[in-house]
């Protein structure tokens, strides 16, 4: 287990203090009147931590409160981790970015496109073109997710058991296969929607290495940057100190515990969408690597250039989310911002009706989880809490809000 603790007084590092003790003041009122249990904050600027604080329980039940090594379930924020592990392979030359997703997938040779129908008897015809490892670090590639409840090809999703996560009898082939059985919502590269795509690109990893996941993680990016708290289990010895999930109410109150087993070894399944347990430390080092372009305390993980060029907007047409996605998936707007190689790139803060960075990257979690990188700024932020679904508040749009205005 590592520690945290306060590495640059705020002052130094640009924020008026006062002014952050607003952040800390306005996210306390979520706990106090019940619109979340708890929450882990950790503000850094260069690389150092300028603010650190927790609020609330991490078991309500338990009277157990959030403390600086508490555990959470982050979901979609193991996305960029999936996408930094593909992209190291990239860098190998494992794979080109325009290479068939069937060249370490052969299910996905003969993938089809809805084209109408009911969800149990859709009518498809076959793709004109390849799912492609970009497509799926862009979530351009036409798979979706059961929980969407959009299309019906969510709905077939879930008749085949694939709302959140997948059969415990499965491995990540099997998985896979199963995707690549089921019709694709359009055709590939012509639009976005959030989706499996990076579960598929972990079963890339796994095929191009010759390593499950769980090892390449472990011996290629959490070793490295010294997150020891990361992985898709939590062994007995460290289970007290998980945080426990819950739903909103009717109300919006985080009242209802919801019931999610977090296994003490990792699941035949590895999830790269969803599936990783992690800590403020650990999440902090990763973003800290984002921010040093692919190197953090000596250790490089990928190259400047690479994570520029991650840092893109690589949607069609270099349109933005709101232009092109499929649906609402998140309470953070859309507007000005596009979709790069594992997370949204913010390019007009203006349309994103944010004080924000073009090139900031950002992503969040199912349980209402987040965190941007800002490297104009040289600014990172984690939030933690487990609020599931992720927008039943605007969390995201007021951290945002909130931190950017105690920089002074």
């Amino acid at each position: 287990m590592s520690s945290l603790q306060i590495e640059i007084d705020p002052a130094e590092a640009g924020f008026d203090p006062e002014r952050l003790q607003r952040v800390d003041r306005h996210f306390a009122r979520y706990v106090d009147d019940g619109r979340l249990p708890g929450w882990l904050l950790l503000i850094a600027r260069g690389g150092r931590i300028a603010h650190l604080s927790t609020c609330g329980h991490r078991d309500i039940a338990a009277g157990a409160p959030v403390e600086h090594d508490s555990l959470f379930r982050i979901y979609s924020m193991t996305k960029p981790i999936t996408s930094v592990a593909a992209m190291m392979l990239w860098e190998e030359g494992a794979f080109e970015l325009t290479d068939p997703v069937s060249d370490f997938i052969p299910s996905f040779a003969d993938v089809r496109v809805y084209t109408g129908g009911p969800a149990r008897a859709p009518q498809t015809r076959p793709a004109a073109e390849p799912v492609r490892i970009w497509h799926l670090l862009t979530h351009t590639s036409g798979l979706t997710y059961g929980f969407h409840r959009l299309h019906p090809t969510d709905e077939i999703y879930r008749i085949r058991g694939y709302e959140f996560g997948s059969p415990a009898d499965l491995d990540l082939q099997g998985v896979c296969d199963e995707y690549a059985s089921m019709p694709l919502l359009f055709e590939p590269g012509t639009s976005w929607n959030y989706s499996v795509s990076t579960d598929v690109l972990g079963r890339v990893v796994e095929v191009a290495s010759g390593m499950g996941l769980d090892e390449f993680f472990r011996t290629r990016i959490f070793e490295p940057l010294g997150m020891t708290d990361t992985g898709f289990a939590v062994p007995p010895e460290k289970l007290d100190r998980l945080a426990a999930l819950y739903t909103a109410d009717e109300h919006g109150k985080a009242a209802v515990p919801r019931s999610s087993a977090v296994p003490k070894t990792p699941p035949k399944a590895l999830s790269g969408g969803g599936g990783l347990v992690s800590s403020a430390h650990d999440y902090h080092r990763f973003t800290s690597m984002l921010l040093g372009r692919g190197q953090l305390d000596g250790v490089r993980l990928l190259g400047d250039r690479t994570v520029r060029y991650m840092s893109r907007n690589h949607l069609p047409g270099g349109v933005h989310l709101d232009q092109i996605a499929h649906g609402a998936f998140s309470e953070v707007t859309n507007a000005g911002k596009g979709f790069g190689l594992g997370f949204a790139v913010v390019e007009d803060p203006v349309a994103a009706r944010q004080i924000a960075t073009p090139g900031e990257l950002s992503w969040g979690g199912l349980a209402s989880t987040a965190f941007w990188v800002d490297p104009a700024e040289e600014l990172t932020a984690v939030f933690l809490t487990q609020l599931v679904p992720s927008g039943t508040h605007p969390i995201r749009s007021q951290l945002h809000q909130m931190i950017y205005q105690a920089l002074v």
